[in-house]
């Protein structure tokens, strides 16, 4: 009996240790994504300000393009501000922190990337409508129409996060210290069915834009193609060339930063809930950081999709050398 005790005991502790491995402090990468998160919270912050400052306090003239720009670089400039919550949260291991991180930081970060997607996404269909129709305007491509499709766009996507965040406001589960690493230890059951229909709505969103991202490169190509066979000295093929190379610019952003994380984040949504094995659990974890990096990664490299697809932004920035006149 006294046997059977001790075993109980040695075993009762090896469970508890288990359960403690599963706790934020103890994840030895905490480091590691605390360092890179800062210095892509600097790079971008830099790099979002002479962006804001070049669309919002130059004289740019209006366009569909313009438009479409500016708000991809607030969606940026917002996904940079919430880093800042994410910084905390690896810097510190107080539930407070992850409490306002998973209430307010995760949802308005998610609201910015998604904003990003659609966005680049739009400015991927107005180039090609330009290519496909070069002598007409298409209602869609109108300043007055991209306002509208742009304020459209904010409404729909804020609508889900602020349900998402009353939801959480609402909830009073208090997790234990070493429940996990990630913001569904504070989910009871209505927020769980919430994060999970943000979750499957997102991928299907996501999952869109990219094959419209393929599908308008593809028929670029091919409009190309048919062009040089038909008029190979025709200086049209020069600019069709050119929106050729500015598609596969916004792909490779595109496909870089998301497409990982998107292979990922479903997966590990569906997935974790049946894990009972921190270690498991902290592999796991650490492979979506790794693509949420990548993820916040574009408000880095989104300024390289303003200086090749607008002329104004490399006027602004006295960059026109770079690159030839559109």
């Amino acid at each position: 009996m006294s046997g059977s005790l001790s075993s109980s005991i040695m075993d009762h502790n090896a469970t508890n240790s288990t359960e403690g491995s599963c706790s934020l402090s103890e994840m030895p990468a905490r480091p590691f994504f605390l360092c890179l998160y800062t210095v892509i919270f600097l790079a971008s912050l830099v790099l979002n300000s002479i962006t804001i400052y070049v669309y919002f306090c130059k004289a740019i003239n209006q366009s569909s393009i313009t438009i479409y720009m500016k708000n991809l670089a607030i969606a940026d400039l917002f996904v940079c501000l919430c880093l800042i919550l994410r910084i905390a949260k690896y810097s510190s291991t107080s539930m407070v922190i992850q409490r306002i991180y998973c209430n307010f930081g995760a949802p308005i970060s998610y609201l910015n990337v998604y904003s990003s997607i659609l966005f680049m996404g739009y400015i991927a269909a107005n180039r090609y409508m330009k290519i496909a129709r070069p002598l007409e305007t298409h209602m869609l491509q109108t300043v007055r129409s991209t306002r509208y499709i742009c304020i459209v766009t904010w409404a729909v996507l804020l609508c889900p996060n602020c349900a998402y965040i009353a939801a959480f406001v609402s909830t009073d589960k208090q997790p234990s210290a070493h429940s996990g690493f990630d913001c569904d230890s504070f989910h009871n059951n209505l927020l769980k069915q919430i994060y999970l229909a943000l979750q499957i709505t997102s991928f299907s969103m996501f999952l869109f834009v990219l094959v419209s991202l393929i599908v308008f490169y593809w028929l670029n190509v091919q409009k190309l193609r048919q062009a040089q066979r038909t008029m190979p000295d025709q200086p049209g093929n020069a600019k069709l060339s050119k929106s050729k190379r500015n598609m596969r610019v916004l792909m490779v952003v595109f496909c870089v930063c998301f497409v990982p994380y998107h292979l990922v984040r479903l997966p590990y949504v569906l997935i974790k809930p049946l894990l009972h094995d921190c270690t498991a659990e902290q592999v796991f974890y650490i492979l979506k950081e790794l693509t949420v990096l990548l993820a916040v990664l574009n408000a880095c490299l989104d300024p390289l999709i303003y200086f090749v697809f607008c002329k104004t932004f490399r006027a602004q920035l006295n960059l026109q050398r770079f690159c030839q006149a559109e």
